[in-house]
């Protein structure tokens, strides 16, 4: 949406990953670039090493021979704002950066929510044109009749002009962040637009689950459309190898009955960012015991999926070999148990460890250690080289000459 970018460092800390993240976002977005270098009224802020660290990373600054302007400023005192303020300008002059107020509205949705008062508001910003107060705006999804137009300061005014933030209410529904819209002369031209294109995307598609994968099914809810398209891209990243993310439903505003009862069916979790839960919601929710969780961080939201994610996973199980023992003599044999003589050849072998039973490289049964004794003495262990008695409890005869495997298994946490 942007024409310019304001990259923003802090002088002191400098660049950071995010910085050049911000830097990569703005080079596949083509736009000019502005760098504004924070904090300089703190006396470590180092503007030169800043410049010089921005050219490693491919933003070539005006001062060391590039077209990129940088401006120092601080937040704090107010001091070099204007001056960027100019810079924007600038720019823009060079850029030939124009909106014409007489052309055709186009415009785009920034941010949308559901208020529990005013219903549907969409802050929006125009490229061309003039929006009015009873203007017929429509986007892809959603049509209305503008009812109210309020600016940057929350006052009302009669119309917004090109590249004027402003928030709009009159929505049938909440808009989806990054939706054109247009202006319409009539409600029912809005509406027959709105209707094309949704014949136009079709169906959402189904999603197709492996045989063998186990599937969460979830419910979002949230405070504006900006946080759904930011929880959508956290949960997007999370592994679904083994479990799948499946989002039955999702939507702006707070939890309702509605939400509750397709968790049921659907045996689904409902997270909730920022919103609250209605009083009879609640209620129903507590009586068919669904899982609902509110959060205020994003980065929380997503843990608590991947815990919900891991919960599904059954505990696998770990084999851990600990030694083998060559079978020299057999003492004793009754219906499920012997007593053997054998000499440790590999590691170390322990009481109550399992069993493998290998006659001519073959693996012939299992059982485990109920005791060990070296030189007739009861032991926990017995190390490789050293000769030991064992009475084996299993439904396999051992033979002399087999070798036994000694191992442990352990339940192990199923991880993404």
């Amino acid at each position: 949406m942007a024409d310019i970018a304001v990259l923003v460092v802090d002088g002191v800390a400098g660049v950071q990953p995010q910085t050049q993240e911000a830097i990569n976002h703005i080079k596949k977005a083509g736009i000019s670039l502005i760098v504004a270098i924070n904090k300089i009224d703190v006396p470590t802020a180092n503007p030169e090493k800043i410049k010089q660290d921005l050219m490693k990373k491919g933003v070539q600054v005006e001062s060391y021979g590039g077209k990129v302007p940088v401006v120092e400023v601080s937040a704090k005192t107010g001091k070099g704002i204007d001056q960027l303020l100019e810079m924007i300008l600038l720019v823009a002059e060079m850029d030939n950066l124009q909106g014409d107020p007489e052309k055709p509205v186009e415009g785009v949705v920034i941010e949308a929510f559901l208020d529990s008062q005013k219903g549907p508001v969409a802050t929006v910003i125009l490229r061309q044109g003039s929006l009015n107060v009873g203007d017929v705006a429509a986007t892809p999804t959603v049509c209305g009749r503008v009812k109210n137009i309020e600016d940057f300061k929350q006052e009302s005014i009669d119309k917004a002009l090109p590249s004027q933030p402003v928030i709009v209410l009159g929505f049938s529904q909440v808009p989806q962040v990054g939706d054109k819209f247009q202006i319409f002369p009539t409600m029912e031209q809005g509406e027959l637009y709105v209707q094309k294109k949704e014949k136009k995307a079709g169906r959402t598609p189904l999603v197709f689950i492996e045989e063998g994968k186990q599937v969460l099914n979830l419910i979002l809810k949230a405070d504006v459309s900006g946080s759904l398209e930011a929880i959508d891209e956290v949960l997007g990243s999370l592994p679904q190898e083994k479990v799948v993310l499946r989002v039955l439903e999702k939507g702006v505003g707070d939890i309702d009955d509605n939400d509750v009862k397709l968790a049921d069916a659907s045996k689904a979790v409902i997270l909730g960012f920022r919103v609250k839960i209605k009083p009879t919601t609640v209620i129903i929710q507590e009586r068919q015991k669904i899982k609902m969780v509110v959060f205020d961080i994003i980065y929380d939201l997503a843990q608590a999926v991947r815990q919900l994610m891991e919960n599904q996973l059954k505990a696998e199980t770990e084999k851990k070999i600990l030694g083998k023992i060559k079978v020299l003599m057999i003492f004793m044999t009754e219906k499920s148990r012997q007593i053997i003589g054998g000499k440790v050849i590999e590691g170390e072998v322990k009481k109550g460890a399992k069993l493998e039973i290998w006659r001519e490289e073959q693996d012939i049964g299992r059982g485990r250690i109920v005791s060990l004794q070296e030189n007739k003495k009861d032991q926990d262990s017995v190390t490789k080289g050293r000769e030991c008695g064992i009475l084996f409890e299993g439904t396999t005869k051992i033979q002399q000459g087999d070798i036994l495997v000694a191992f442990t298994e352990e339940k192990v946490k199923a991880e993404l």
